[in-house]
């Protein structure tokens, strides 16, 4: 897993803090959008207002599962570190110490990104 540092209110946080902060549950992912450029591919600098949310996002917490009909666990596609596309608009946003994740159903991830 990637030691990200995030660093809210001028203190230091890790996502491994994030992730002691908060457990989904069922078949839901925690994840963080990765960061959208900020320079179009023609060079001009896009502020904030017109940056489009960003599909690219990382696994950072996994639920407790879930069972099938016949009492089977059923198992995670993704892991805890997968680089994975996720819609523009799904999931729930949550703010935890000032940074923002995403509680997401696993079957809302459109593809792991290799």
């Amino acid at each position: 897993m990637r030691a990200w540092l995030l660093k809210p209110n001028n203190a230091t946080k890790t996502l491994i803090d994030i992730m002691a902060s908060i457990k989904p549950l069922g078949q839901r992912v925690l994840v963080k959008r990765l960061e959208a450029d900020a320079i179009s591919a023609g060079g001009i600098v896009l502020p904030d207002t017109a940056k489009e949310k960003p599909q690219e996002a990382e696994v950072i917490a996994l639920g407790t599962g879930g069972k099938d009909e016949n009492g089977k666990d059923i198992e995670f596609a993704v892991a805890v570190g997968d680089k994975v596309l996720i819609s523009k608009y799904g999931g729930s946003e949550v703010k935890l110490d000032g940074e923002e994740v995403l509680i997401m159903s696993e079957s809302d991830i459109l593809g792991i990104v290799s």
